[in-house]
């Protein structure tokens, strides 16, 4: 058995499988196919490590809501006659979700299609779900519905973007100088840690330049190496990820600085910032002030909403806000539960 990558073996599952059964069995029926949703598969990440749980040949089935009463039937049809394996793997039809695309992303999101999106709403999606939803690819898709829908969610509003690249300097700024603090009073542990969290902060601030979404921790290194800046900014990140002495992070964070400042310029979205690092008052430091960055940033937002919100709290969304996995999938909880967690994270914005 040869490893193939998972969304080609999902692509052969629905040419070779779904589209012949549903043409021999339900001809008349409108529907598509995609391979979506989690999984290392959908992010083109995934190995031969990656079959040895949850890793099946699969698709998203999504129906018309006119015809949803046909999906257990579709289901338990498709498991009588679906082959043990295919391409030497295993099939398990539970793993071929069959739905509608409303209630997919209200199971997703928490949210409904057909209402108006909020600004706000946008801060309560983790940045790994909106790549679940505009990553992997369609198969087929009859009345184009997911097309809409991934372009709908294919990236966040001005506004939001603004805000976020704000909120990501904002958190530079408050721990930039802290690292440097600690290591002088020779706090070395305490230095690197703080230096961890900015290299992170930096690689989600690359992202937002950069308008892609970004993964969950495990994939973070691995999509960053594919982004334009990579290769500029690697070495420094890297030595400042393993340094041993502040003053080798000092020094290395701040070529990264260096180099973000000329990124930052480069979009054009406020007047220039100085593409350098300066002094930290008196102290023996050098900074880049991403605080005066982050008020720069926030100072283009249009919407009034969000623009009182960066005013009042320019803390970024989950995915700034909180690491903890079970927090950030909130809103795959059941409806009642998922409606009433998004609105009450929803609140740490608005009150």
């Amino acid at each position: 058995m040869s490893f193939v990558k998972g969304i080609e073996l999902c692509r052969r599952f629905h040419m070779e499988i779904i589209e012949p059964f549903m043409m021999d069995q339900y001809p008349l029926l409108s529907y598509s196919s995609a391979l979506m949703g989690p999984g290392s598969e959908v992010l083109g990440y995934d190995t031969e490590m990656s079959t040895d749980h949850d890793w099946v040949p699969r698709v998203y089935l999504f129906l018309n809501h006119s015809d949803f009463g046909y999906s257990d039937q579709i289901q338990s049809t498709l498991r009588e006659r679906a082959p043990e394996r295919f391409y030497g793997f295993p099939v398990d039809i539970e793993k071929t979700v069959i739905t509608t695309v409303p209630m997919f992303i209200e199971s997703y999101l928490a949210v409904n299609q057909d209402a108006q999106l909020e600004l706000v709403d946008w801060l309560t999606f983790p940045s790994q779900s909106l790549l679940e939803i505009t990553r992997g690819e369609v198969y087929r898709d009859d009345h184009g519905q997911l097309s809409a829908l991934r372009k709908q969610f294919e990236y966040y509003p001005s506004d939001i973007w603004l805000y976020l690249m704000g909120s990501c300097w904002q958190r530079i700024g408050q721990e930039e100088h802290l690292m440097l603090r600690s290591g002088y009073i020779g706090d070395e542990l305490g230095s690197a840690i703080i230096a961890s969290r900015l290299v992170r902060d930096i690689i989600n601030l690359c992202f937002l330049m950069e308008r892609q979404y970004a993964p969950y921790p495990k994939w973070l290194g691995t999509a960053f190496n594919n982004l334009n800046c990579s290769n500029s900014l690697m070495p420094h990140l890297w030595t400042a990820q393993t340094a041993a002495t502040w003053r080798e992070r000092e020094h290395a964070l701040n070529q990264a600085y260096t180099h973000l400042s000329r990124m930052h310029n480069a979009l054009g979205i406020t007047e220039e910032i100085p593409e350098g690092v300066t002094s930290f008052f008196d102290r023996p430091f050098k900074v880049m002030n991403g605080e005066a960055i982050a008020s720069l940033i926030a100072n283009q937002i249009v919407d009034p909403d969000i623009q009182r919100l960066s005013k009042k709290r320019l803390i970024g969304n989950i995915d700034l806000i909180t690491d903890n996995t079970d927090f950030r999938k909130m809103s795959r909880w059941s409806e009642s539960r998922g409606e009433s967690a998004r609105t009450t994270f929803k609140n740490l914005f608005k009150d």
